[in-house]
């Protein structure tokens, strides 16, 4: 909103109104301003639920330190959306198309985790909303956004086109004109364009639709995966919101680059008019997951329950998709994913063993695998890896997680020159 005021006080000479033309100012704006919306509201968030007695249900995990959550408002993810939302509708150009999708993929996933929250605690279903209210309601967001990826004229690219001597890239430009594409980034490979349309090439001349079918399917399977990784991982104080700041730098750089043509050229990445704008709304979900970390460190004073690690989640990977970096995502996600990977393993070996012994053995003492790490290593528990024999602080773990994070972080915007 502030973006239009400021361009009409422009054409009056106002002094300094012609620092909102630039994504970076604007950014930097977003930041700001989401950092003191999620510490400022935060706290009267929280002392509301504490209210209404919105408090955590703590399972017996036994755990060290398990009980001292007891009663920890939940729901906090209201702050995150809040400190995302209008930073972004101060600063943000709005009639960005990639600008809208974001908001409408917050707003979406946010009614989608609060009703999962309400359920879990004023109906006291621990189940919470129904798996398959949660596949339609992930379904209908990956319908969106892929028909308008595949409707809207806003959203087109321009294909990188390499100059080769051999194996060496001599130089790298772009076409001349906007062009829809079902390309993507592929990390780790010369031709680092990946089409979709390859998988459905034997439909012949119906691949051209099919494709848009596949790529709704691969939105849909993302958001999913992601938004139910970063559900798991919120396990530890801090360590949810932590590793989605980190994430969002990253998106946020990624951004910026693929909506300059300069240094999507040096990158050999596609260029993608209008991108650079999903830096300012990285920028808010930076500063609205920090500034939740102001109350959510350990000792946690909220969580932030479904409300907030699903819409995490869903945020980034419909980030990802819309600049065509999706593929990055088991990197950038890794401790998600890590997350998500140990239970599956966990769950897949404990039945197998089940059915084939009688009696359910286990990989690790306890998962998502930061629980893993909280526990004795004493024998007690019938798991292949007891290491390490005595359980790890909470706050360490936690810590060591996000550095991690970074690591990843790092090596994935590495990858779009390891070719």
């Amino acid at each position: 909103m502030l973006y239009y005021l400021f361009q009409y006080l422009q054409k009056l000479d106002f002094p300094g109104a012609g620092l909102m033309q630039y994504v970076s100012f604007r950014s930097a704006m977003a930041l700001v301003f989401s950092l003191f919306i999620s510490t400022i509201i935060g706290r009267r968030i929280i002392q509301k639920l504490q209210m209404y007695q919105i408090g955590e249900t703590i399972r017996n995990l036994d755990l060290e330190g398990q009980y001292s959550k007891r009663g920890t408002p939940t729901m906090g993810g209201v702050i995150i959306i809040i400190a995302i939302l209008i930073p972004i509708l101060l600063f943000g150009l709005l009639s960005n198309i990639y600008v809208i999708l974001m908001i409408v993929s917050t707003i979406w996933l946010g009614v989608l985790g609060f009703s999962d929250d309400y359920i879990k605690v004023f109906r006291k279903d621990k189940e919470g909303l129904k798996g398959k209210f949660k596949i339609v309601a992930q379904l209908g967001l990956g319908l969106i956004v892929g028909m308008t990826m595949y409707m809207s004229d806003d959203i087109v690219v321009r294909e990188n086109i390499e100059t080769r001597v051999g194996d060496t890239i001599e130089n790298v430009v772009h076409a001349k004109n906007n062009v829809k594409t079902t390309q993507t980034t592929i990390p780790f490979v010369k031709n680092n364009n990946f089409d979709y349309k390859n998988l459905v090439s034997f439909m012949g001349e119906h691949a051209d639709r099919a494709v848009w079918v596949l790529i709704v399917v691969i939105i849909v399977l993302i958001v999913t995966a992601v938004s139910n990784s970063a559900n798991l991982t919120d396990g530890l104080d801090g360590l949810a919101a932590g590793s989605s700041s980190i994430i969002g730098v990253v998106l946020g750089i990624l951004a910026y680059v693929s909506g300059h043509v300069d240094f999507a050229s040096y990158l050999n990445i596609m260029f993608i008019p209008g991108s650079q704008e999903l830096m300012v709304f990285a920028a808010a979900f930076v500063g609205a997951t920090v500034g939740f970390l102001w109350y959510n460190a350990y000792p946690a004073q909220v969580f932030m329950g479904d409300t907030g690690s699903l819409t995490l989640g869903g945020i980034i990977g419909v980030f990802a998709v819309l600049i065509h970096k999706e593929l990055l995502l088991p990197i950038l996600c890794g401790v998600f994913f890590i997350e998500s990977l140990s239970v599956i393993i966990q769950v897949f070996y404990f039945k197998y063993t089940k059915k084939k012994y009688g009696v359910g053995k286990r990989v690790f003492k306890m998962t998502p695998l930061h629980h893993h790490f909280q526990k004795a290593g004493d024998g007690t528990i019938n798991a292949i890896i007891q290491k390490p024999i005595i359980p790890i602080p909470e706050s360490k773990i936690t810590v060591r997680f996000w550095l991690i994070g970074i690591i990843l972080a790092v090596l994935a915007l590495a990858t779009l020159k390891m070719r």
